[in-house]
């Protein structure tokens, strides 16, 4: 049993992360890792939704017409999402200011509905969590080693505070503003996603899901 709970919740973590792996949740990566502070809150608040969405959905699956299912869901998913963003609101105004509309877009992102139709519609509430909270966790690793480079690179600090002597301030480090635009973040998981597969083969696409050396423009294998 706690096998079984630790592989459910250690599986997207390491060997079926959704971003490195299964390529989704992009956006918010591309958005909201130019600070590490901002990255951290996006990543607890995506965590507690599809944790909780996860179980929810999974404790009323049985009673969900397959007919409107995906509305359910998106039903559930959007009241926890408006939960956690009034909750933020109230304790950490700034912060969800500057989050902007990424926080509402929760409602929208793939991981999210991804595993409310995926799994919790198949398993029970307590693996349906744990299943959650593994993928939150999986997508918090990749955007928190993204906001780790592209802040401390980009701006010289960690979650605010100069690591980097920056020059302006007598220091010798002249911050490399190209990072904190979004095309930046677009390259570094470019690269995370390539030293990965580099490292584990299992990640690679197997020969089905790749285009034929020799295929003519316009069609696929």
């Amino acid at each position: 049993m706690a096998n079984k709970m630790s592989e459910i919740l250690l599986r997207p973590v390491f060997n079926e992360n959704p971003i490195a792996l299964q390529i989704l949740g992009i956006c918010s990566a591309l958005a909201v890792t130019s600070n590490l502070k901002v990255t951290s809150v996006m990543c607890i608040c995506l965590t507690v939704v599809a944790a909780v969405s996860s179980m929810l959905v999974s404790l009323i699956r049985n009673q969900i017409p397959g007919s409107i299912r995906i509305i359910v869901q998106m039903t559930i998913i959007a009241s926890v999402v408006i939960l956690v963003d009034q909750v933020l609101k109230a304790v950490a105004y700034d912060i969800s200011k500057q989050l902007s509309v990424f926080v509402g877009l929760i409602i929208t992102n793939c991981i999210v509905m991804g595993r409310a139709e995926g799994f919790a519609m198949k398993n029970p509430p307590v693996d349906s969590f744990l299943d959650g909270i593994g993928n939150g966790l999986g997508y918090s690793v990749i955007l928190l080693a993204l906001a780790f480079v592209r802040e401390l690179f980009g701006s010289g600090t960690l979650y605010g505070y100069e690591v980097l002597p920056i020059a302006t301030n007598g220091g010798w480090y002249v911050p490399n503003g190209m990072l904190l635009l979004p095309p930046s973040a677009f390259f570094l998981i470019g690269l995370f996603i390539w030293g990965l597969r580099a490292w584990k083969k299992s990640q690679v696409e197997a020969p089905d899901f790749k285009m034929a050396a020799n295929t003519p423009k316009g069609e696929v294998a």
